[in-house]
């Protein structure tokens, strides 16, 4: 009887040590469902779709793309939370996230808690663009006229918490001017508005708001990185052009449910970190004005630690609002 209990002690250990290794030979065995927690037609959306494409075409399953905006990614962002934790609903996030930390204190899900970090993607600089009816050609002339009409200017963002909001935030600090925030449901609305003129400010990815610009139908007064966009190389970055120290970026990341087998989420870092960085890739982003990101697991979740004090400090600086 002793001897029947050792054996069978030895096969459960065994067993217990090659779950893992099973679990990461036998994944992904149907459709994964990669939930985008913001509207259609902006880089989240975007690259989600080219993400999942590579990433279908290696593991050999559909990456399916769903579209959940709303709450300013609270409800996208809580479907995947409250998923089952087996690798098959996954979540692409951004800076919008790690503010939200800070800026939505009531929220079902905590970011650190209920989800685990997998890969960063790519980080896009933002360009701050303005309907041609506005008097102001170049970034000095608009910090003059917001001086000069305080509160009288406008300026339209994806929703509260989104680095269009913060970026918007940051340049009211940062700038000691007085503009109104006017929040939508995603960035295709606010986009419309401005080019519509029912907006006069926004800013907005480069990778998406390029053409625009491009075409003449808005009018760039700074780009938001330390360097000029290769994109927009004519346009001066917002630090060079009046406000010192400004910086702000629209950065991609991919998240599964907290729980989530570990041979699962170091499996897709692999897969995902080895698709950004394909020559194809890279170069297809950098004419869109996008960089790749590559970090293991644990960077990724120290980087966004240090994102989400970053946000803490510029919310609390700022004065910034979830219903503003």
């Amino acid at each position: 009887m002793s001897k029947m209990i050792r054996l069978l002690a030895a096969l459960v250990a065994c067993a217990t040590l090659a779950l893992p290794a099973l679990a990461q030979q036998a994944w992904p065995a149907k459709p994964v469902k990669i939930i985008v927690p913001f509207a259609a037609g902006g880089p989240a959306d975007i690259y989600a779709r080219a993400l999942g494409e590579k990433l279908q075409a290696a593991l050999g399953q559909p990456f399916v793309i769903e579209d959940r905006p709303g709450g300013g990614a609270i409800a996208g962002t809580d479907a995947v939370a409250k998923s089952a934790p087996d690798g098959y609903t996954l979540l692409m996030m951004s800076n919008t996230h790690t503010v939200n930390e800070s800026l939505i204190k009531e929220k079902p899900y905590s970011l650190m808690r209920d989800l685990v970090p997998i890969a960063p993607v790519n980080y896009s600089d933002l360009v701050m663009v303005v309907h041609p009816s506005v008097p102001a050609n170049t970034l000095a002339e608009f910090i003059a006229l917001a001086k000069a009409k305080p509160g009288a200017l406008n300026y339209a963002s994806s929703g509260p918490g989104t680095p269009y909001h913060m970026a918007g935030e940051l340049f009211k600090a940062l700038a000691g001017v007085d503009i109104v925030h006017v929040p939508y449901k995603g960035s295709s609305g606010a986009r419309t508005d401005i080019l519509g003129g029912q907006v006069q400010m926004m800013f907005d990815a480069i990778t998406t708001m390029a053409p625009n610009v491009q075409a003449g139908k808005l009018r760039a007064l700074g780009t938001s990185g330390k360097t000029r966009s290769s994109v927009l190389p004519e346009v001066p970055t917002i630090a060079e052009a009046g406000v010192p120290g400004y910086e702000a970026v629209i950065w991609l990341g991919m998240m599964a449910p907290a729980g989530t087998p570990k041979p699962i989420v170091d499996r897709l870092n692999r897969e995902i970190t080895r698709i950004v960085n394909t020559p194809e890739m890279k170069q297809a982003w950098a004419s869109q004005g996008a960089v790749p990101m590559a970090m293991t697991p644990d960077e990724f979740t120290a980087f966004l630690r240090a994102d989400m004090e970053k946000w803490a400090h510029v919310v609390k600086v700022s004065g910034a609002r979830a219903d503003q």
